[in-house]
Protein backbone atom coordinates (compact mmCIF):
# COMPACT_ATOMS: atom_id res chain seq x y z
CA UNK A 1 0.00 0.00 0.00
CA UNK A 2 2.75 2.49 0.80
CA UNK A 3 4.67 1.30 -2.53
CA UNK A 4 1.50 3.01 -4.51
CA UNK A 5 0.64 5.76 -2.76
CA UNK A 6 4.49 7.25 -3.35
CA UNK A 7 3.96 5.63 -7.17
CA UNK A 8 0.61 7.57 -7.52
CA UNK A 9 1.79 10.69 -8.04
CA UNK A 10 4.27 9.54 -10.99
CA UNK A 11 1.54 7.49 -12.80
CA UNK A 12 -0.93 9.67 -13.00
CA UNK A 13 -0.60 12.32 -15.60
CA UNK A 14 -3.08 15.14 -14.36
CA UNK A 15 -1.84 14.80 -10.82
CA UNK A 16 -0.87 17.60 -8.14
CA UNK A 17 2.66 17.89 -9.48
CA UNK A 18 2.03 18.93 -12.85
CA UNK A 19 -0.52 21.50 -11.61
CA UNK A 20 1.94 22.72 -9.63
CA UNK A 21 4.60 23.40 -12.31
CA UNK A 22 1.91 25.20 -14.33
CA UNK A 23 1.72 27.57 -11.63
CA UNK A 24 5.19 27.95 -11.45
CA UNK A 25 5.86 28.40 -15.27
CA UNK A 26 2.33 30.89 -14.93
CA UNK A 27 3.93 32.86 -12.22
CA UNK A 28 7.15 33.41 -14.14
CA UNK A 29 5.40 34.32 -17.44
CA UNK A 30 3.13 37.33 -15.32
CA UNK A 31 6.43 38.28 -13.88
CA UNK A 32 8.23 38.28 -17.25
CA UNK A 33 5.89 40.39 -18.87
CA UNK A 34 5.71 43.20 -15.92
CA UNK A 35 9.63 43.09 -15.97
CA UNK A 36 9.44 44.35 -19.78
CA UNK A 37 6.07 46.27 -19.25
CA UNK A 38 7.99 49.76 -18.97
CA UNK A 39 10.02 48.97 -21.80
CA UNK A 40 7.24 48.38 -23.94
CA UNK A 41 5.42 51.24 -22.22
CA UNK A 42 8.30 53.45 -23.02
CA UNK A 43 9.38 52.06 -26.71
CA UNK A 44 5.41 52.13 -27.74
CA UNK A 45 4.36 56.08 -26.49
CA UNK A 46 7.65 57.45 -27.49
CA UNK A 47 8.38 55.31 -30.91
CA UNK A 48 5.50 53.48 -32.25
CA UNK A 49 3.44 56.42 -31.80
CA UNK A 50 5.59 58.98 -33.36
CA UNK A 51 5.63 57.07 -35.97
CA UNK A 52 2.13 56.27 -36.64
CA UNK A 53 1.50 60.33 -36.10
CA UNK A 54 3.95 60.38 -38.91
CA UNK A 55 2.44 58.17 -41.00
CA UNK A 56 -0.98 60.24 -41.02
CA UNK A 57 0.96 63.16 -41.58
CA UNK A 58 2.08 61.96 -44.64
CA UNK A 59 -1.25 61.47 -45.70
CA UNK A 60 -2.69 65.25 -44.91
CA UNK A 61 -1.78 68.64 -46.18
CA UNK A 62 -0.89 69.86 -42.58
CA UNK A 63 1.85 73.20 -42.75
CA UNK A 64 2.59 72.74 -39.42
CA UNK A 65 -0.18 75.24 -37.75
CA UNK A 66 -2.12 73.37 -35.09
CA UNK A 67 -2.79 69.93 -34.55
CA UNK A 68 -2.81 67.48 -37.81
CA UNK A 69 -5.32 65.36 -35.87
CA UNK A 70 -8.29 67.93 -36.24
CA UNK A 71 -11.19 68.07 -39.08
CA UNK A 72 -9.42 71.68 -40.16
CA UNK A 73 -6.35 69.67 -41.83
CA UNK A 74 -6.95 68.46 -45.98
CA UNK A 75 -7.01 64.69 -45.86
CA UNK A 76 -4.99 63.82 -49.58
CA UNK A 77 -4.54 60.46 -49.15
CA UNK A 78 -1.68 58.96 -51.39
CA UNK A 79 -1.46 62.26 -53.12
CA UNK A 80 1.78 62.79 -51.23
CA UNK A 81 3.36 59.70 -52.28
CA UNK A 82 2.64 59.88 -56.03
CA UNK A 83 3.72 63.55 -56.39
CA UNK A 84 7.27 61.80 -56.10
CA UNK A 85 6.71 59.18 -58.59
CA UNK A 86 3.93 59.89 -61.19
CA UNK A 87 3.56 63.83 -61.17
CA UNK A 88 5.89 65.77 -62.87
CA UNK A 89 7.19 68.81 -61.25
CA UNK A 90 9.64 70.25 -58.95
CA UNK A 91 8.68 67.63 -56.31
CA UNK A 92 9.91 64.39 -57.89
CA UNK A 93 12.70 66.02 -59.52
CA UNK A 94 14.13 67.43 -56.67
CA UNK A 95 13.37 63.67 -54.97
CA UNK A 96 14.87 61.77 -58.11
CA UNK A 97 18.10 63.86 -57.48
CA UNK A 98 18.29 63.24 -53.90
CA UNK A 99 17.78 59.25 -54.71
CA UNK A 100 20.93 59.67 -57.39
CA UNK A 101 23.13 61.71 -55.33
CA UNK A 102 22.53 59.15 -52.25
CA UNK A 103 23.14 56.01 -54.51
CA UNK A 104 26.22 57.18 -55.89
CA UNK A 105 26.72 58.06 -52.03
CA UNK A 106 26.34 54.37 -50.73
CA UNK A 107 27.75 52.89 -53.90
CA UNK A 108 31.50 54.83 -52.92
CA UNK A 109 31.10 55.01 -48.94
CA UNK A 110 29.96 51.30 -48.39
CA UNK A 111 32.56 49.47 -49.97
CA UNK A 112 35.24 51.57 -49.48
CA UNK A 113 34.47 52.41 -45.37
CA UNK A 114 34.13 48.19 -45.31
CA UNK A 115 37.37 47.51 -47.00
CA UNK A 116 39.86 50.10 -45.24
CA UNK A 117 38.04 49.17 -41.70
CA UNK A 118 38.58 45.61 -42.18
CA UNK A 119 42.32 46.57 -43.54
CA UNK A 120 43.00 48.62 -40.41
CA UNK A 121 41.59 45.62 -38.16
CA UNK A 122 43.81 43.11 -39.71
CA UNK A 123 46.97 46.06 -39.03
CA UNK A 124 45.97 46.23 -35.66
CA UNK A 125 45.66 42.68 -35.16
CA UNK A 126 48.88 41.90 -36.54
CA UNK A 127 51.30 40.00 -33.29
CA UNK A 128 54.51 41.37 -34.90
CA UNK A 129 52.96 45.79 -34.48
CA UNK A 130 54.16 47.84 -32.17
CA UNK A 131 51.99 50.14 -30.35
CA UNK A 132 48.80 48.71 -31.09
CA UNK A 133 47.26 50.57 -28.35
CA UNK A 134 48.16 53.99 -29.64
CA UNK A 135 47.00 52.63 -33.44
CA UNK A 136 43.65 51.51 -32.29
CA UNK A 137 43.03 54.99 -30.57
CA UNK A 138 44.49 57.09 -33.27
CA UNK A 139 42.16 55.08 -36.18
CA UNK A 140 39.26 55.33 -33.34
CA UNK A 141 39.26 58.78 -32.55
CA UNK A 142 37.38 60.15 -35.51
CA UNK A 143 34.38 58.02 -34.94
CA UNK A 144 34.03 59.16 -31.60
CA UNK A 145 34.20 63.22 -32.53
CA UNK A 146 31.49 65.53 -33.10
CA UNK A 147 30.84 65.18 -36.76
CA UNK A 148 29.67 68.77 -36.79
CA UNK A 149 33.34 69.79 -35.38
CA UNK A 150 34.87 67.60 -38.23
CA UNK A 151 32.43 68.90 -41.15
CA UNK A 152 33.36 72.45 -39.96
CA UNK A 153 37.03 71.33 -39.84
CA UNK A 154 36.98 69.85 -43.30
CA UNK A 155 35.32 72.87 -44.48
CA UNK A 156 38.72 74.78 -44.06
CA UNK A 157 40.47 71.71 -45.70
CA UNK A 158 38.82 71.92 -48.85
CA UNK A 159 38.46 75.41 -49.02
CA UNK A 160 40.00 77.40 -52.00
CA UNK A 161 43.14 77.96 -50.15
CA UNK A 162 42.89 74.79 -48.11
CA UNK A 163 45.21 72.44 -47.53
CA UNK A 164 43.85 70.24 -49.71
CA UNK A 165 44.53 73.02 -52.61
CA UNK A 166 47.67 74.00 -51.16
CA UNK A 167 49.14 70.18 -51.39
CA UNK A 168 47.53 69.60 -55.26
CA UNK A 169 49.61 72.68 -56.42
CA UNK A 170 52.95 70.91 -54.73
CA UNK A 171 52.27 68.31 -57.87
CA UNK A 172 51.32 70.89 -60.37
CA UNK A 173 47.63 70.43 -59.61
CA UNK A 174 45.03 73.02 -59.59
CA UNK A 175 42.70 71.98 -57.31
CA UNK A 176 39.11 72.78 -57.72
CA UNK A 177 36.18 74.88 -55.96
CA UNK A 178 35.68 71.87 -53.68
CA UNK A 179 31.95 72.92 -52.49
CA UNK A 180 30.98 75.06 -55.84
CA UNK A 181 31.83 72.55 -57.77
CA UNK A 182 28.80 70.83 -59.09
CA UNK A 183 30.05 68.95 -62.19
CA UNK A 184 29.44 64.92 -61.75
CA UNK A 185 32.68 63.10 -61.84
CA UNK A 186 31.57 60.72 -64.58
CA UNK A 187 31.29 63.85 -66.63
CA UNK A 188 34.59 65.17 -66.22
CA UNK A 189 35.65 61.59 -66.98
CA UNK A 190 34.54 61.52 -70.39
CA UNK A 191 35.39 65.65 -70.74
CA UNK A 192 38.88 64.34 -70.26
CA UNK A 193 38.52 61.78 -73.01
CA UNK A 194 37.49 64.13 -75.77
CA UNK A 195 33.47 63.69 -74.77
CA UNK A 196 32.52 67.30 -73.57
CA UNK A 197 28.52 67.33 -75.18
CA UNK A 198 26.04 64.00 -74.30
CA UNK A 199 24.98 61.87 -77.12
CA UNK A 200 21.46 62.46 -77.83
CA UNK A 201 20.05 59.13 -77.03
CA UNK A 202 20.84 60.11 -73.30
CA UNK A 203 19.13 63.25 -73.32
CA UNK A 204 15.98 63.09 -75.11
CA UNK A 205 14.74 60.86 -72.16
CA UNK A 206 15.52 59.08 -68.76
CA UNK A 207 13.32 57.04 -66.18
CA UNK A 208 11.16 58.98 -63.58
CA UNK A 209 11.62 62.81 -64.49
CA UNK A 210 15.56 62.86 -64.87
CA UNK A 211 17.67 62.01 -67.96
CA UNK A 212 19.87 59.49 -68.64
CA UNK A 213 22.58 61.76 -68.68
CA UNK A 214 21.51 63.34 -65.36
CA UNK A 215 21.43 59.31 -64.05
CA UNK A 216 24.97 58.71 -65.01
CA UNK A 217 26.92 62.36 -63.77
CA UNK A 218 28.58 60.49 -61.19
CA UNK A 219 28.91 62.13 -57.71
CA UNK A 220 30.09 65.62 -57.95
CA UNK A 221 32.93 67.50 -56.82
CA UNK A 222 31.38 68.67 -54.13
CA UNK A 223 30.11 65.05 -52.96
CA UNK A 224 33.44 63.44 -52.86
CA UNK A 225 34.44 66.13 -50.36
CA UNK A 226 31.72 64.64 -48.32
CA UNK A 227 32.01 61.20 -49.14
CA UNK A 228 36.03 61.39 -48.28
CA UNK A 229 34.64 63.39 -44.83
CA UNK A 230 32.20 60.08 -44.19
CA UNK A 231 34.76 57.51 -44.63
CA UNK A 232 37.62 59.02 -42.83
CA UNK A 233 35.04 59.01 -39.58
CA UNK A 234 33.28 55.95 -39.99
CA UNK A 235 35.72 53.31 -40.55
CA UNK A 236 37.27 53.38 -36.89
CA UNK A 237 34.07 51.92 -35.69
CA UNK A 238 33.77 49.58 -38.23
CA UNK A 239 37.40 48.53 -37.62
CA UNK A 240 36.44 47.48 -33.97
CA UNK A 241 33.78 45.59 -35.31
CA UNK A 242 36.22 43.19 -37.54
CA UNK A 243 38.93 43.61 -34.52
CA UNK A 244 36.80 41.90 -32.18
CA UNK A 245 35.90 39.45 -35.11
CA UNK A 246 39.55 38.62 -35.63
CA UNK A 247 40.49 38.00 -31.99
CA UNK A 248 37.76 35.33 -32.19
CA UNK A 249 39.24 33.65 -35.00
CA UNK A 250 41.02 30.67 -33.32
CA UNK A 251 44.87 30.30 -33.77
CA UNK A 252 44.49 26.46 -34.35
CA UNK A 253 42.46 27.10 -37.58
CA UNK A 254 45.50 29.50 -38.79
CA UNK A 255 48.41 27.82 -37.63
CA UNK A 256 46.92 24.23 -39.41
CA UNK A 257 46.31 26.09 -42.57
CA UNK A 258 50.32 26.96 -42.53
CA UNK A 259 50.75 23.79 -41.94
CA UNK A 260 49.26 22.38 -45.05
CA UNK A 261 51.12 24.45 -47.08
CA UNK A 262 48.41 27.39 -47.56
CA UNK A 263 49.89 30.91 -48.18
CA UNK A 264 48.71 34.32 -46.36
CA UNK A 265 45.76 35.11 -48.87
CA UNK A 266 44.56 31.38 -48.73
CA UNK A 267 44.45 31.93 -45.11
CA UNK A 268 42.90 35.02 -45.68
CA UNK A 269 40.23 33.95 -48.31
CA UNK A 270 39.76 30.14 -46.95
CA UNK A 271 40.11 30.57 -42.97
CA UNK A 272 39.46 34.17 -41.47
CA UNK A 273 37.02 35.89 -43.70
CA UNK A 274 34.30 32.74 -43.80
CA UNK A 275 34.92 32.78 -39.89
CA UNK A 276 34.04 36.81 -39.68
CA UNK A 277 31.51 36.96 -42.42
CA UNK A 278 28.05 37.62 -39.34
CA UNK A 279 30.37 40.90 -38.37
CA UNK A 280 30.98 41.59 -42.46
CA UNK A 281 27.06 41.26 -42.69
CA UNK A 282 26.42 43.37 -39.45
CA UNK A 283 28.54 46.24 -40.40
CA UNK A 284 27.73 46.46 -44.18
CA UNK A 285 24.43 46.58 -43.07
CA UNK A 286 24.76 49.27 -40.57
CA UNK A 287 26.90 51.13 -43.07
CA UNK A 288 24.02 50.76 -46.09
CA UNK A 289 21.47 52.49 -43.12
CA UNK A 290 23.97 54.90 -41.85
CA UNK A 291 24.90 55.93 -45.68
CA UNK A 292 20.50 56.27 -46.66
CA UNK A 293 20.50 58.23 -43.45
CA UNK A 294 23.17 60.78 -44.02
CA UNK A 295 22.20 64.51 -42.69
CA UNK A 296 24.41 66.20 -40.24
CA UNK A 297 27.37 66.49 -42.67
CA UNK A 298 25.32 67.59 -45.78
CA UNK A 299 23.41 70.28 -43.56
CA UNK A 300 26.78 71.57 -42.14
CA UNK A 301 28.92 71.48 -44.88
CA UNK A 302 26.56 72.29 -48.18
CA UNK A 303 22.08 71.98 -47.76
CA UNK A 304 22.23 70.40 -50.83
CA UNK A 305 24.30 72.44 -52.90
CA UNK A 306 25.66 73.14 -55.70
CA UNK A 307 22.78 72.96 -58.25
CA UNK A 308 21.54 70.44 -55.44
CA UNK A 309 24.20 67.80 -56.48
CA UNK A 310 24.62 67.19 -52.62
CA UNK A 311 21.08 66.75 -52.06
CA UNK A 312 19.88 63.44 -50.25
CA UNK A 313 16.25 62.36 -49.02
CA UNK A 314 16.66 62.59 -45.64
CA UNK A 315 18.10 66.34 -45.77
CA UNK A 316 15.31 66.77 -48.86
CA UNK A 317 12.88 65.76 -46.25
CA UNK A 318 13.83 68.23 -43.38
CA UNK A 319 13.77 70.72 -45.85
CA UNK A 320 10.20 70.22 -47.17
CA UNK A 321 8.89 69.79 -43.48
CA UNK A 322 10.65 72.64 -41.90
CA UNK A 323 11.34 75.41 -44.39
CA UNK A 324 8.89 75.17 -46.88
CA UNK A 325 6.14 73.80 -44.16
CA UNK A 326 4.89 71.05 -46.32
CA UNK A 327 4.97 68.43 -43.61
CA UNK A 328 2.93 65.82 -45.59
CA UNK A 329 5.44 65.42 -48.23
CA UNK A 330 8.40 65.58 -46.13
CA UNK A 331 6.74 62.97 -43.97
CA UNK A 332 6.18 60.60 -47.19
CA UNK A 333 9.72 61.68 -47.86
CA UNK A 334 10.70 59.92 -44.63
CA UNK A 335 8.44 57.06 -45.53
CA UNK A 336 9.79 56.13 -48.82
CA UNK A 337 13.68 56.13 -47.73
CA UNK A 338 12.52 53.46 -44.85
CA UNK A 339 11.30 51.29 -47.48
CA UNK A 340 13.97 52.07 -49.66
CA UNK A 341 16.54 50.84 -46.73
CA UNK A 342 14.20 47.80 -45.64
CA UNK A 343 14.88 46.83 -49.45
CA UNK A 344 18.29 47.35 -49.83
CA UNK A 345 18.86 45.28 -46.16
CA UNK A 346 17.06 42.21 -47.53
CA UNK A 347 18.35 42.30 -50.85
CA UNK A 348 22.23 42.41 -48.87
CA UNK A 349 20.92 39.51 -46.67
CA UNK A 350 19.87 37.71 -49.86
CA UNK A 351 23.07 38.18 -51.35
CA UNK A 352 25.30 36.95 -47.86
CA UNK A 353 23.32 33.63 -47.47
CA UNK A 354 24.84 31.17 -47.45
CA UNK A 355 23.15 29.43 -50.20
CA UNK A 356 25.40 25.80 -49.89
CA UNK A 357 23.86 25.34 -46.38
CA UNK A 358 20.12 25.89 -47.76
CA UNK A 359 20.98 23.68 -50.28
CA UNK A 360 22.21 21.16 -48.42
CA UNK A 361 19.45 21.70 -45.70
CA UNK A 362 17.05 21.15 -48.44
CA UNK A 363 18.61 18.33 -49.82
CA UNK A 364 18.45 16.44 -46.36
CA UNK A 365 14.85 17.39 -45.87
CA UNK A 366 14.06 15.16 -49.05
CA UNK A 367 16.18 12.53 -47.82
CA UNK A 368 14.75 12.20 -44.42
CA UNK A 369 11.96 10.02 -44.51
CA UNK A 370 8.92 11.71 -42.85
CA UNK A 371 8.01 10.69 -39.26
CA UNK A 372 11.44 9.80 -38.37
Amino acid sequence: MATEALAAPATTPDGPPRRRRGRIRGNETAAGWLFVAPVIVILGLFLLLPILMALWVSLTDWNGQGSPFTSDVPFVGGKNYTRLFTEDGLARRDFMTSIRNNLYYVAIVVPVQTVLALGLALIVNNRMLKGKGFFRSAFYFPSVTSSVAISVVFLFLFANSGAVNNLLRLFGIDGPEWFADSRGVLHLLLGAVGVDSPPGALTSGGPLGLTWWDWLSGPSVAMVSLISLVIWTTSGTFMLMFLAALQNVPEALDEASTLDGASRWQRFRYVTLPLIKPTTFLVLTLGLIGTWQVFDQVYVMSQGDPAKTTLTPAYLSYRTAFRDFDYGSGAAISFVLFLIIIVFTLFQRWVMADRDESRRGRWWRRRVPKGS
